[in-house]
């Protein structure tokens, strides 16, 4: 929970805060917990809701995307195939890919988490965030486009990738 905390925060003190009163709301919570489920994205959903009510309402005004500029644009051409659920990021994060997460808008960021980070299915994501699975999938499809644009040269210098050929986009 504090790796999620941290990632939504950005900021350990705040992070901290937050998983504590995740963990204080789940135990006041606990009897409304229905046995058998998940209990992971029980606690990712509180987390997030009280992330949501409050520490994001203290941030300035979320940042906004615009759709046209992240259109379909996959630069690992060769992972894209073999890779469809982002294990090839769970396997090279350093502080350059944190920053690169960091930087995503927040609707971006928290599905990116929750399914790369965290491992939930899309279903638990969908109930965590409150949103159709359509629309998971969409924007973890849309952070994945905007880490290739932003990681695409580290992922050539270290490897990962060959570089495009000339004229290949």
């Amino acid at each position: 929970m504090y790796r999620t905390a941290l990632r939504l925060t950005g900021e350990p003190p705040d992070a901290e805060d937050l998983v504590q009163e995740t963990m204080l709301k789940a135990y006041r919570a606990w009897d409304r917990y229905e046995r058998g489920t998940n209990a992971k994205a029980w606690l990712l959903t509180i987390l997030r809701n009280s992330y949501i009510n409050k520490y994001r309402r203290a941030k300035s005004r979320p940042h906004t995307v615009d759709v046209d500029e992240i259109e379909p644009f996959t630069v690992f051409h060769d992972v894209a195939d073999t890779d469809p659920e982002g294990t090839f990021f769970s396997r090279i994060i350093d502080d350059r890919v944190t920053t690169a997460i960091d930087a995503l808008p927040d609707e971006f960021r928290e599905v990116l988490i929750l399914s790369d980070v965290e491992d939930l299915s899309y279903a638990d994501i969908s109930r965590t965030v409150g949103v159709p699975v359509g629309t998971v999938k969409s924007r973890l499809f849309r952070a994945r486009q905007q880490l290739q644009k932003r990681l695409y040269d580290y992922a050539v210098e270290a490897g990962y990738v060959r570089p495009r050929s000339e004229g290949h986009p």
